[in-house]
């Protein structure tokens, strides 16, 4: 296991520095992350609310054969019945301790549901932070590249942005042209 957790240590350690060296795509990866995260907290969420329906249903059913036995209670009293009006009065009070459990638990259910609903508000609105981070990144990241084609560039660049009506195969034997001219000048001053 030793070689395997060290290789594992390894790339564990280059994917962190190659994110370092282009936070773009770290802010891809963690907008991945999160969306992810917010898709499992609406399963989540879909989950809880239909046991919490179930729940319900199962509340509902007990307190029918709650009323029921209530029922049956008084008309075995009514009836001279005290054998049968006890062990109804026995499975009335069973099913009153099922309801409250029913209930406990549903009302766990509605705070998870809850907690979950906050959950889910905060991912997203961590995952609008960082989308508006990475169209900054990336606003930066073009503004950096248009720099450098300037700078690298040079004068074609100006050219090219000045007038724009040349079609592409113009563009394209212009560029050729261009450093063809290029090349010859380095060859004549290198002579």
């Amino acid at each position: 296991m030793g070689l395997f957790d060290d290789f594992s240590r390894f790339l564990e350690n280059r994917l962190e520095e190659f994110l370092r060296n282009n936070p773009h795509l770290e802010l891809e990866a963690l907008l991945e992350q999160l969306r992810q995260q917010e898709e499992d907290t609406l399963k989540l969420i879909a989950d809880l609310q239909l046991q919490e329906k179930r729940s319900q249903e199962d509340i509902l059913s007990t307190a029918q054969e709650i009323q029921r036995w209530h029922i049956r209670v008084q008309k075995a009293k009514n009836g001279g019945r005290q054998d049968l009006a006890a062990a109804a009065q026995d499975r009335e009070a069973t099913l009153l301790r099922e309801g409250n459990q029913l209930w406990g638990h549903m009302q766990g259910l509605k705070e998870r549901i809850a907690q979950s609903q906050e959950l889910l508000h905060k991912i997203q609105v961590r995952r609008q932070e960082v989308k508006t981070k990475a169209a900054e990144a990336q606003t930066a990241r073009a503004k950096a590249q248009t720099q450098q084609r300037i700078e690298t560039g040079g004068w074609w660049n100006q050219a090219s942005t000045s007038s724009s009506s040349f079609d592409d195969l113009e563009e394209k034997f212009r560029r050729w042209e261009t450093e063809d001219e290029l090349e010859q000048m380095k060859r004549n001053l290198g002579k």
